[in-house]
């Protein structure tokens, strides 16, 4: 089973299938196993299983849960899709398995601690803490369920395909006139209409209609109570009894409902992170990881986007997006500098900042400090503008620092690309 990506779907146009990308999340992510375990609260129908961290758990699982099951399926638990298809780096291949009970042991001791590759996580892969053992079901079919928001509707958008199990870029593009778009009034809710039109672009061969309605509807009340941004159930299946069964489950949650969904963000896995963006995240600071050589540190997301852009210009590449904002204090600033430098990529620092409501003295004093605390081995460029800008290259200059300073934006990336491949 694969999980797809949503991707660009909303809009009518694919998203690159495939194709590794960092990215900021500004949501929560949380594991199949602990998704499944959320929709079974809300009465929706999921394969009865449990999550396993340890040979140990392996054996209690299978005697307390599925004492009588001649097979299982135990899936690798990472927060990317494509885990059926993808690679661990031991060796063994897929993500997921349907085994028979007596090699569940084996086959899970292979999974847990290893780092699994698929086409979502890059080549670094993730490390896989939890394999998720589920009772096999018996699937007659297999279609697709999504809920999101949508830009363009203002609401909440359910996205339904009588294919399923497989990425649903590739059966946007294959089969496009099987996929259905139901937008729900956010005031209103859903309807027995709305709901109706989803299950009929489901087109059930067994279940029944108005099971299926309910299960929908159900679904639709878990994506607004619990400030979801992404509900994909892929696939979504019928069973050889007639049920309507989320045989999958991706669920993502808007962060700033934190503050009232404090169970459900209790469930983030900070193992599944990329660690800089982690301790980006605790010192409130906004950064994404890249893979180029040139770390930045930038107040202002604008400035931040322009000088990655006029990095490339220069026949450079940002490292990462590093954004410390228009009121950082100067400890956030000297986080900031551990981040950046915690990056074995990273061959040269450019600093830029435009100090409006952001102060260059702070900033500078930022420097100063982080230079203390942490050992830099490599050139960094500052430009600096703005409020105190004086006061902030007098305290530069009295730290004796090996700075390369520039006057403006362009001066500086020139400098910063120059420094990192020297």
């Amino acid at each position: 089973m694969v999980r797809g990506s949503i991707g660009k779907l909303v809009s009518g146009s694919l998203s690159l299938a495939g194709r590794w990308q960092q990215q900021q999340l500004r949501r929560l992510n949380i594991h199949e196993y602990q998704g499944a375990g959320l929709m079974s609260k809300y009465g929706i129908n999921v394969p009865r299983g449990v999550a396993v961290g340890s040979a140990e758990e392996v054996k209690k699982a299978i005697q307390d849960v599925f004492p009588n099951e001649k097979e299982l399926v135990v899936k690798s638990q990472i927060l990317a899709g494509g885990r059926g298809l993808g690679t661990f780096k031991s060796g063994l291949k897929g993500g997921v398995h349907i085994v028979k009970t007596e090699e569940v042991e084996d086959i899970a001791g292979k999974m847990l601690g290893q780092i699994l590759v698929t086409k979502q996580t890059g080549p670094q892969g993730k490390i896989v803490s939890k394999a998720y053992l589920c009772e096999k079901l018996s699937l007659v079919n297999e279609m697709y369920f999504a809920i999101t928001l949508d830009r363009a509707t203002a609401g909440p958008l359910i996205i339904a395909c009588r294919k399923g199990g497989t990425s649903i870029e590739d059966l946007a593009e294959k089969f496009p006139d099987m996929i259905i778009k139901v937008p729900v009034d956010v005031f209103k809710g859903i309807t027995d209409e709305d709901a109706g039109k989803v299950v009929d672009g489901l087109a059930p061969k067994v279940a029944d209609r108005n099971a299926c309605i309910e299960q929908v509807k159900k679904l639709y009340k878990l994506f607004c109570e619990c400030d979801c941004t992404l509900l994909e159930i892929n696939p979504i299946a019928e069973t050889s009894d007639n049920q309507l069964v989320a045989a999958d489950a991706k669920l993502n949650f808007d962060d700033n409902a934190a503050f009232r969904q404090k169970e459900i963000f209790a469930l983030r896995d900070p193992s599944q992170e990329d660690p800089r963006e982690v301790a980006a995240a605790k010192a409130d600071l906004n950064y994404i990881g890249l893979d180029g050589e040139i770390g930045c540190m930038v107040n202002g997301a604008g400035l931040a986007m322009a000088t990655m852009d006029i990095i490339k210009l220069h026949g450079g590449t940002p490292a990462n997006f590093l954004d410390v904002g228009g009121n950082a204090s100067e400890g956030q600033v000297v986080e900031a500098f551990k981040i950046l430098t915690s990056d074995d990529k990273v061959k040269a620092i450019l600093v830029n900042i435009f100090g409006g409501i952001m102060k260059c003295d702070v900033i500078a004093s930022g420097i100063v400090n982080a230079a203390k605390q942490v050992s830099l081995k490599v050139p960094v460029v500052v430009r600096l503008e703005g409020t105190n800008v004086d006061q902030g290259k007098r305290i530069l200059k009295e730290s004796e620092m090996a700075l390369i300073t520039a006057e403006d934006l362009d001066d500086a990336a020139e400098k910063a690309v120059i420094a990192a491949s020297s």
